[in-house]
């Protein structure tokens, strides 16, 4: 792996390129002007540890239980996924096929649903939210999704439902009430394009539960963020809650982009001029950790890009995704052992990372990641 030279800590942090444009986002710069300690009211330190589907790597992914023990854990931020019900419900998963994260196929009431379809160009198999009622789909139990890396987890299987949005919203007032200081959550939609075609748009109930529970507002806890810039830009014009653009592959485009005819790549995104553009409508990227420092042929890492420095330029945060601790998501210079399941030395990445001037990552495992921004910070 190259030597990752440490910038220093406003760089790091991002405060000198953020900005009067980190107030929206909770005060990030001033966070990094009291030296990035851990953040108090309605601020979120540097960098923040986001919490991905809650604390999936003990818990089945966007269950109540994932989110709680997040929290529990001192997650600074907590990720929902949200897609559609048949009757127009949001509700938290990662993705419409419930057939690995529920006991659908368990239910012969429901034998008649599993059905194919094609989401974002992938013909898919099983059972999907849209097919269900909010009410119906309560009747379901959700399961840990990949069961054969995270055997722990099956523990829980059968133990909660699939959450619907208003009820982690409205967990996280009450959580947030109760600690004097408010919960943050970061909301992706997911298969915006695939959803509006059928008449089941995310945009516009999200917007409305974000006015709802008042986080409706520039300053507001929460980042809301998508795989497709089209969905942000549309939220931009129902409310004023910060946006991130998400960003997959150098070599993808965005789905949105593709129904469109827009030849962009994602590669096209990271440019200054790419980036320019995001931060028109956003005041974020959530690029693939692989976007920051690339793996060799490999798997180890490489050089950082300028992608930290190019965002913060154009006054962007950056929230990349995803570190686990297991190995087999690792960078192979990280690695421990053979068991493609153990843990590596998830800490050294997280170091690692953090020294690029990230502002957050997300992360399956959010006490190895506090653990590791503790250490960041003090050092």
């Amino acid at each position: 792996m190259g030597q990752v030279q440490r910038p220093g800590r406003r760089t790091v942090l991002g405060a000198a390129a953020l900005g009067a444009g980190a107030a929206a986002l909770g005060g990030t710069a001033a966070a990094a002007e009291r030296g990035g300690g851990r953040g108090r009211g309605n601020r979120l330190p540097a960098p923040a540890v986001i919490a991905h589907r809650g604390a999936s790597g003990y818990r089945p992914e966007h269950t109540m239980g994932a989110y709680e023990l997040a929290l529990a854990m001192g997650a600074d931020v907590i990720e929902q996924d949200v897609v559609p019900t048949r009757d127009g419900h949001l509700v938290c998963r990662h993705e419409n096929d419930i057939t690995g994260t529920t006991d659908v196929a368990d239910h012969p009431e429901f034998a008649g649903r599993r059905t194919t379809k094609t989401v974002d160009g992938t013909r898919l198999t099983g059972w999907f939210t849209e097919d269900f009622t909010l009410a119906e789909l309560k009747t379901l139990r959700a399961t840990e999704r990949i069961p054969g890396t995270r055997p722990h987890n099956t523990l829980y299987d059968g133990r909660w439902t699939v959450p619907s949005l208003t009820e982690v919203l409205a967990w996280a007032d009450r959580a947030g009430r109760e600690r004097g200081r408010p919960v943050w959550l970061h909301i992706e939609t997911k298969h915006p394009s695939y959803f509006r075609k059928l008449g089941l748009g995310l945009e516009e109930p999200l917007a409305r539960l974000l006015r709802r529970y008042g986080r409706h507002r520039a300053g507001s806890p929460t980042f809301l963020q998508s795989f497709e810039p089209g969905s942000m830009r549309r939220m931009s014009e129902l409310v004023d809650t910060p946006r991130v653009v998400l960003l997959s592959s150098a070599s993808s485009r965005p789905w949105d982009f593709t129904e469109s005819g827009d030849p962009r790549t994602v590669a096209d995104l990271v440019t200054p001029a790419g980036l320019r553009w995001i931060s028109r409508f956003a005041q974020g990227i959530g690029p693939t950790l692989d976007l920051v420092i690339p793996r060799d042929a490999g798997g180890r890492l490489g050089e950082p890009t300028s992608l930290v420095r190019d965002a913060h330029a154009r006054g962007l945060v950056l929230h990349p995704y995803t570190l686990r601790n297991e190995n087999r998501f690792l960078p192979a210079d990280f690695r421990r052992g053979t068991d493609p399941d153990a843990y590596g030395d998830a800490f050294g990445a997280l170091r690692t990372y953090f020294a690029t001037g990230i502002d957050g990552i997300f992360t399956d495992h959010p006490d190895t990641a506090l653990l590791a921004a503790g250490d960041f910070r003090r050092d």
